[in-house]
């Protein structure tokens, strides 16, 4: 990245309570200040964690009409455009000035991780967002000598085996893919399908294709857990 601070960067969010937790009264343990989350353990003595960025989104929210969820006014919670303004497009900068970038998501099974990344409705995540805005920036390139291209591809790691998401769940390597390592490539997936988009609504038609491909098992805390 463009600085030796920023090769690792740590954020982390709260969601609201989902309905089961709602059902089990479930009690508000955590609490954020600025770049610093707060857990209050069993005996009531709180614990501080620092991280790079602390993402209040548990409360204080409204439908703005669209089904967009923005902040009450005076609020601190922070909504999808705040979370890729404060972590996605340092990303996008990064890669767009031709560094290798990442963005992970971790969390339990249900803790929000696909609503951060890819969000539902008008509530876009990091990704759709992030894809947008590649190709406003492309549009809005003026120099004759530039070209662009932009390729997509989507995997799974489930049960330790790296799958193709665009191929269809029978038709799949029963191995999986192989991840390889060259020194004119880098660390790469070997076999995986790479389709050439010159849009965001051709890169949703191939988001939608991988979607429906995923391993998708029931747990006890997310009936569609991948």
């Amino acid at each position: 990245l463009v600085s030796m601070a920023e090769a690792v960067v740590v954020g982390v969010r709260v969601r609201p309570f989902n309905g089961r937790e709602k059902e089990l009264n479930a009690t508000l343990c955590i609490d954020m200040q600025g770049p610093t989350t707060i857990i209050t353990d069993d005996n009531g003595e709180p614990q501080q964690f620092a991280f790079d960025q602390s993402f209040w989104s548990h409360d204080g929210f409204e439908d703005d009409g669209t089904g967009y969820m923005r902040a009450l006014p005076g609020g601190r919670y922070s909504d999808q455009q705040y979370v890729f303004d404060t972590f996605g497009q340092r990303v996008l900068d990064n890669a767009w000035a031709g560094y290798h970038c990442c963005l992970f998501a971790y969390g339990q099974t249900g803790a929000g991780k696909s609503y951060s990344m890819v969000g539902y409705g008008n509530n876009k995540g990091i990704v759709p967002i992030s894809c947008e805005e590649i190709f406003k920036r492309i549009g809005s390139n003026t120099d004759p000598n530039k070209r662009y291209e932009v390729m997509i591809s989507m995997l799974e790691i489930y049960n330790e085996t790296v799958q193709d998401l665009f191929i269809k769940f029978d038709q799949r390597p029963k191995n999986g893919l192989q991840i390889r390592e060259s020194k004119a490539l880098g660390i790469y997936v070997d076999g995986i399908i790479k389709n050439a988009v010159d849009s965001y609504a051709s890169i949703e038609r191939s988001i939608d294709e991988g979607t429906s491909n995923r391993s998708v098992g029931s747990t006890a805390m997310n009936a569609t857990s991948s």
